[in-house]
């Protein structure tokens, strides 16, 4: 039986937020199909997403749209379509979603990754290659300069190599010199990055989904339906928070920031969901092959480790 304030919240969360299609379909798509090998059909897909309000006029519009921008490819087998991620897709969805199930870092040894884009970069290479930069938490430290306070070189290389500027750009390593937690390291943060905007959209998740967590928890029985909408619906808005947080060290954020706590609730909604909202996706989707195959090794990794890889190959099984 489903659980009425779960219903009710759900129903509510989809009447008073304004979802955007392709944004939900990404969420959809990253947390629950890409493990899965990131192949789906699409008339399976349809039926996994209509009660998150997405009609099937909106799912094919939308899954179009995703395609021409190389989120997405198709490929027809019979009468049924069916939709994978691109490579760069995947690459795209890699980006995103280490910075949101793995572990932050809680050190730093004062080491920046900078990026030096000359006048001569073209305005649309310029633009991808910002927004790409924007969404692996580098933020511009001065004009034509985009860093980010970290000793990663491999994610800039990727980004780099991806958009095709590696050649046309100049990156750096630079480190700070001195004290790691002073008032000028703080203010620059300020001054890149909005933090005060990002904190108050963690605290508002936050508000949001207590209610959601404390339900879950008090209910014996879930619904394997309601565990794949609520989990769905948690990290759609936590994912939205957290791609504008550029996820600095902790040296350089405000006291008590919000983000810490938004990330916790998102993480103990995860661990009671996960297992139902899986039985839920496996029983809906399909793939050429049958049934989706059992969720790749990193899945279980994520927010520190889920509890174990068999009940989701059980599932696989049955």
């Amino acid at each position: 039986m489903k659980n009425r304030f779960l219903e009710q919240w759900i129903n509510d969360y989809l009447a008073e937020r304004r979802v955007r299609a392709n944004s939900l379909i990404i969420t959809v798509y990253g947390d629950f199909i890409a493990p899965h090998g990131g192949t789906v059909w699409l008339g399976s897909f349809i039926r996994l997403v209509e009660p998150l309000g997405l009609n099937e006029r909106m799912v094919r519009t939308s899954v179009y749209r995703l395609s021409q921008d190389h989120w997405l490819e198709s490929e027809q087998i019979g009468r049924k379509s069916y939709y994978s991620l691109t490579a760069s897709g995947r690459r795209r969805f890699e980006h995103a979603y280490r910075r949101i199930y793995d572990t932050p870092q809680d050190t730093w040894n004062g080491e920046w990754q900078l990026v030096v884009l000359p006048s001569t970069l073209g305005s649309p290479e310029r633009d991808t290659l910002r927004k790409e930069l924007s969404w692996a938490g580098y933020g511009t430290v001065a004009p034509g300069v985009m860093g980010h306070p970290s000793s990663d070189t491999a994610t800039l290389t990727e980004i780099l190599q991806d958009t095709g500027t590696q050649d046309k750009v100049v990156p750096m390593q630079a480190a700070t010199l001195g004290a790691l937690a002073t008032r000028p390291l703080q203010d620059l943060a300020r001054d890149c990055w909005n933090l005060d905007e990002i904190e108050a959209t963690y605290r508002e998740f936050s508000d949001r989904m207590r209610p959601v967590l404390r339900s879950l928890r008090a209910t014996r029985n879930l619904d394997p339906e309601q565990c794949f909408l609520i989990q769905t619906l948690t990290m759609h808005e936590f994912r939205r928070a957290l791609l504008h947080d550029p996820q600095l060290p902790v040296q350089l954020m405000p006291h008590d920031w919000s983000g810490t706590a938004a990330r916790a609730l998102s993480r103990a909604i995860y661990q009671i969901t996960w297992r139902h909202a899986q039985q839920h996706l496996m029983a809906v989707c399909e793939t050429p092959n049958g049934t989706l195959p059992a969720a790749a090794p990193y899945y279980y990794k994520r927010f520190g480790g889920l509890e174990s890889e068999s009940a989701d190959k059980e599932l696989a099984e049955n």
